[in-house]
C-alpha cells in the first residue's frame, strides 16, 4: 500500500495528532523511550494474565519456539494467532501512534511475543532489536513492554541507555562487556497496566529477576515495511485468525 493508504489505516484505527502527547514525542526523540500509564484496565489485565498462563500450560516445552528457545524464560510467540485478548495490543492507537512517530514511514508488525524471566534468570547484554546498517535518523523499528506485572529493579526490569538510539555504534562494537552495568543506564519501572515504548535501536537489555514473583510482559514490535518480520505472519496465519481479521488488522500484520 502507498503512504496515503497507510495514513488511512491509522485514521481508521483511531490515531490522531493528539493520540500521544508532545511530552511523549519529545521523550521518544530525546531519550529513545517513554512510558504510558494505566493503558490496560483491570478486566483486560486479568484476561491477558489468564491467557498468558493458559498458553504456557498448553504449549509446554514448545512455548515460544516459533522464534527460538530462551533458556530461563517463560516465552510465548506468534500471539496474533493465539487469542482475541491480544488484538487490542497490536492494534492499540497509542502503539500505532508511537510507531508512526519513531519510524516516519509505513510499518507493519515485526514481532509479537510474551516474556517472563524465571527467578535467577533474565539478565541480558545491552543490545538493539535491529541489525544491519545503523542510521541515527531513519529508524527501522519500535518495540514495547506491555506490563502484566509490576516492573521493578528487583524483578528483572529492562535497562536502557537514554539517548543511545542516536549512537552510531551497536553496543557490541564499543562496549568491553555488554553484560556489565552501564554508567548511564536506567531501569524502566512502572506498575502493571503500564506500557513502555522504545526505539528498537536504543541500547537495552533485560535484568535478572531477583525475586520469586512473575515478571510477565508482552512485546509488540513494529518495523518499516521494507524490512522482514521476525516471524513471517503470512506463513503462520491460521485460517481461524484470517476469518476474523479486519482490513486494518490485515495491513498491520501484513497478511
Amino acid at each position: 500500500m502507498n503512504r496515503i493508504s497507510h495514513e488511512k489505516i491509522l485514521q481508521e484505527c483511531g490515531v490522531t495528532d493528539q493520540t500521544i502527547t508532545q511530552q511523549h514525542r519529545d521523550e521518544l526523540d530525546e531519550q529513545g523511550f517513554t512510558i504510558f500509564y494505566d493503558v490496560i484496565d483491570a478486566k483486560w489485565l486479568q484476561q491477558l494474565r489468564q491467557r498468558f498462563e493458559h498458553l504456557i500450560e498448553e504449549e509446554e516445552d514448545q512455548a515460544g519456539l516459533e522464534v527460538g528457545p530462551y533458556p530461563g524464560v517463560r516465552r510465548l510467540s506468534d500471539l496474533a494467532n493465539k487469542g482475541d485478548e491480544f488484538v487490542g495490543i497490536y492494534m492499540h492507537p497509542i502503539m500505532l501512534a508511537a510507531a508512526a512517530h519513531i519510524l516516519q514511514r509505513p510499518f507493519k508488525i515485526y514481532g509479537f511475543n510474551g516474556h517472563d524471566p524465571l527467578p535467577g534468570h533474565g539478565h541480558q547484554g545491552l543490545h538493539c532489536d535491529v541489525g544491519g546498517p545503523r542510521s541515527i535518523t531513519a529508524f527501522q523499528a519500535s518495540n514495547s513492554l506491555w506490563m502484566l506485572d509490576d516492573l521493578t529493579a528487583e524483578n528483572g526490569a529492562t535497562r536502557v541507555v537514554p539517548g543511545s538510539h542516536r549512537h552510531p555504534e551497536y553496543p557490541k562494537e564499543t562496549l568491553e562487556d555488554p553484560y556489565a552495568p552501564h554508567p548511564d543506564e536506567v531501569y524502566v519501572t512502572a506498575p502493571a497496566g503500564s506500557v513502555a515504548v522504545f526505539n528498537a535501536q536504543i541500547w537495552h537489555g533485560g535484568t535478572e529477576n531477583r525475586t520469586s514473583t512473575k515478571r510477565r510482559v508482552i512485546h509488540s514490535a513494529y518495523i518499516a515495511r521494507e524490512y522482514a518480520q521476525q516471524l513471517d505472519q503470512r506463513a503462520y496465519l491460521r485460517s481461524e485468525t484470517e476469518a476474523r481479521l479486519s482490513e486494518a488488522q490485515r495491513y498491520i500484520l501484513d497478511v
